[in-house]
């Protein structure tokens, strides 16, 4: 018999054992981590903490960039020599770079050495603030020795007077050799070896005695986005984990903490403002990002997971959402979480399309939501075709909001023959590129989002018979995106003009 720890619980197997034969029902898209005994052992990572008069600066550096910044002798302090809107620059000091002498293009958060007036001698390491091309007297390649990953805020404020006091190195504790994740059912198990299958997540303000409510809206984010289970590494780096599946959406700044292992943040600013970090080494706090939550259990499966991989995640609480169920699964939700329901109707086939309070913990700190229900036969059902059309149905799902919830809502435009329109409001600056564009016919209930290469770019539309040569926005089939198909095509014909129309989602 061998001895192995699964999820912190001891338990002992035949030798010989497989995975499959001590993980039960396991997730196939979910892989787990493997610890084998006695290979753990501190290593200098490539990151390093940058400590500055306005605060500290993670930086993570690039494969040539490791033994400069080993080595890099700073004195007392390395003193801001220059800043304007597109670099800050400390030093100067020697180095042994030989300058290119021409320009390079440069992005948010590189940082470079470089040189002034081509002279090794007076070197500087220059901190980008903007993408932008410069000649800072850099070798050939550009000269990026590291790239900035915690404290962009800090670098767009240096000013006058700044300084870099110390630059230390990140030490962590890492499984180097015999360690790793995988979804192979079939790994033989050895004696002593760690499995852990799963990461647990604490929210927030949440605990069983008590509920706090200071981060409501980025928490509703975090449960939303982890809704299915699962953790999407979309990129992985010596100080976190990233899942990048609903970047790109808006999330409030609520709370501010150290990042420590194991914390759980949200971004709140730039193109990956949405997305949900779980950090594995301690960085400083900062403004981007809002606190959400804290891993409770298999942080080591955050540590080995790699870009690409999906595990297996847990959050507490539950989301408690009731949106886009009939009356009567709402009540039977509710009820099974503790939760009183007042409703505007009575009838258990309406379909709920507002929730008050619309988050999970201030419904169950309130104990009790107040429902908004319209009646079945006003609600339309669809079904979106992502896998054809993946960007033009994310654009479609974000302005009727079913990104949220199972139902939406746009208003009704005007309709005219089979052809009935719709205009949901987009962002500004939103593109919708062709995609999934009709070739012959395009059938009956067929729904589309008109796309950029014609003026009434972002209207949606339903056409209720088929045609050859125009779209559902009756557009050419050159400016016509399909994205689905309506269910319930007889409802359509009972609009009227301006009317909020509800629909659903129904998945395949």
């Amino acid at each position: 018999m061998i001895t192995i720890h699964l999820d912190g619980t001891r338990l002992e197997t035949e030798a010989g054992s497989r995975l499959k034969d001590i993980v039960k029902d396991r997730d196939p898209a979910c892989c787990v981590a493997v610890i084998r005994p006695a290979t753990k052992e501190s290593e200098e990572t490539d990151s390093f903490l940058l400590n500055t008069s306005s605060g500290e600066v993670g930086i993570e550096a690039t494969a040539q960039g490791t033994a400069f910044i080993n080595s890099l002798e700073i004195g007392d302090a390395l003193p801001l020599h220059w800043s304007d809107r597109y670099a800050a620059a400390f030093g100067p000091f020697s180095s042994d770079i030989s300058p290119d002498r021409k320009p390079h293009l440069y992005d948010r958060g590189d940082v470079v050495l470089g040189c002034g007036g081509y002279d090794p001698k007076k070197s500087y390491l220059i901190f980008c603030k903007m993408r932008h091309y410069a000649d800072f007297g850099a070798s050939s390649d550009g000269g990026v020795v590291a790239r900035v990953v915690s404290g962009r805020g800090i670098v767009d404020r240096w000013s006058t007077g700044d300084a870099i006091s110390a630059i230390n190195p990140v030490m962590s504790w890492a499984d180097v050799s015999r360690s790793f994740t995988t979804n192979d059912d079939d790994l033989v198990l050895e004696d002593g070896m760690e499995i852990i299958t799963y990461a647990q997540i604490g929210a927030l303000g949440y605990s069983p005695d008590h509920i706090g409510t200071e981060a409501t809206d980025s928490v509703e984010h975090l449960l939303l986005a982890m809704q299915d289970g699962h953790f999407v590494v979309g990129r992985d780096t010596s100080t976190h984990i990233r899942d990048e599946r609903l970047g790109r959406t808006d999330v409030p700044f609520e709370v501010s903490t150290h990042r420590h292992e194991g914390a759980v943040t949200l971004r709140t600013r730039g193109n990956s403002r949405g997305s949900v970090y779980i950090y594995t080494a301690d960085v400083p706090r900062t403004p981007a990002h809002t606190t959400v939550g804290q891993v409770t259990h298999g942080i080591p499966l955050a540590r080995l997971a790699k870009e690409g991989d999906v595990f297996c995640v847990k959050v507490e609480p539950r989301r408690f959402d009731l949106v886009g169920m009939s009356l009567g699964d709402a009540l039977e939700a509710a009820a099974v979480r503790g939760i009183g329901v007042k409703s505007d109707a009575d009838d258990e086939l309406n379909i709920v399309v507002l929730q008050e309070p619309a988050t999970t913990l201030e419904s169950l700190s309130n104990g009790s939501v107040s429902l908004t229900t319209i009646a079945l036969e006003k609600v339309i059902d669809i079904m979106l075709d992502a896998e054809s059309a993946p960007a033009s149905c994310d654009i479609f799902r974000r302005s009727t909001g079913l990104h949220l919830h199972s139902v939406g809502s746009m208003p009704f435009f005007f309709n005219f023959e089979e052809v009935y329109l719709f205009k949901p409001t987009m962002k500004k600056g939103t593109q919708i590129i062709p995609e999934n564009i009709p070739r012959t016919v395009v059938p009956a209930g067929s729904l589309a989002i008109t796309n950029d290469s014609r003026k009434g770019s972002g209207m949606v539309g339903v056409r209720l018979t088929e045609n050859s040569e125009f779209g559902p926005t009756s557009e050419p089939f050159e400016g016509t995106n399909l994205i689905g198909r309506v269910l319930d095509q007889e409802k359509v014909r009972h609009l009227k003009e301006k009317e909020i129309v509800y629909i659903r989602e129904v998945k395949p």
